[in-house]
């Protein structure tokens, strides 16, 4: 429904839980993709959704939202703005926003990734994670999966976790690298990965701790690279991933060319969206090939 790791709040039932705690409608905060699956789930519990953006969010996200009949909201401002009006919105209306008042049930959904990792390399923990930061939450719950599985029995160990953010909007990459124990805002992000424009995480703090702890590191990477690894994982691997999520095979690139990784280690990275979503964050560099429906036109096609 919504091509993007924000569906694994299904898992949870999210919004059966809503209706548990008799809510009467349901919303969120997001950069574009949480809007999507929160008003698919919306649409099929029959509850209301009001989704709060950016007013400058990817123009496809607000398109799939409003599909599902949710109410989309655009704010003129930042994430962070959007953000506190989803707080008020708890605090005078009967609403559950997903990623407020619901937020623990959220961030479970979201550690099952862990498990799949897990799944498909035959019930193992590869050595290095490398995850998207925008709040911190994926990353934080990704390792809290980990060492679940580990403290089961089901696997052996766990990995280094490290976050990849655009250098346009970094406070978590500042902070890991000035050996800070909290964020550092980002008042007004200059990015084109804007589902990873947060410049206020609420889990930062939490996500510098994991890396630590995990042995990992942090990132940024300037939007070109983040853009050449979209293009770069369409042609060798066939996925065509949007920049917030391709900017994880950026960070593996830049970590490999600082030795920071090695050649050898075996490295997952966690490439959370699908390329259409922010189509417009991609530059239109279209190239084809016109000719006339005749057969001897096909000698100009093929490369002998």
């Amino acid at each position: 429904m919504g091509n993007k790791f924000y569906l694994r709040l299904s898992v949870l039932k999210l919004l059966a839980t809503a209706k548990e705690f008799r809510l009467s409608s349901v919303g969120c905060a997001s950069t574009g993709n949480l809007a999507s699956a929160t008003a698919a789930h919306a649409a099929k519990a029959g509850l209301p959704c009001y989704v709060f953006m950016p007013f400058d969010v990817e123009r496809n996200k607000i398109l799939q939202a409003t599909q599902y009949g949710a109410e989309v909201v655009l704010v003129k401002g930042t994430y962070d703005d959007v953000n506190r009006l989803a707080h008020i919105s708890c605090d005078l209306y009967d609403v559950g926003i997903v990623n407020v008042n619901l937020r623990p049930y959220y961030v479970e959904g979201s550690k099952t990734m862990a498990f799949e990792i897990a799944e498909q390399l035959g019930w193992r923990v590869p050595e290095h994670i490398i995850v998207p930061m925008a709040s911190g939450a994926l990353l934080c719950a990704l390792y809290k999966g980990l060492k679940e599985l580990e403290e089961l029995g089901i696997v052996e160990g766990s990995a280094r976790i490290s976050g990849a953010q655009p250098q346009g909007c970094s406070p978590i990459v500042d902070a890991f690298k000035k050996g800070l124990d909290h964020v550092i805002p980002v008042e007004r992000p200059t990015t084109l990965v804007k589902n990873l424009a947060i410049g206020m995480p609420g889990d930062g703090t939490f996500a510098l701790k994991t890396v630590r702890q995990s042995g990992g590191v942090c990132e940024a990477v300037s939007d070109r690279e983040a853009l050449e690894a979209v293009r770069l994982l369409a042609r060798t691997e066939g996925i065509f991933a949007e920049p917030g999520g391709a900017i994880t095979v950026a960070v593996l690139k830049r970590l490999l060319d600082d030795g920071k990784v090695d050649s050898s280690e075996e490295v997952v990275c966690c490439v959370t969206g699908a390329g259409f979503k922010a189509l417009e964050s991609i530059p239109q560099e279209i190239q084809t090939k016109l000719i006339s429906p005749k057969a001897d036109m096909l000698s100009s096609v093929f490369v002998r």
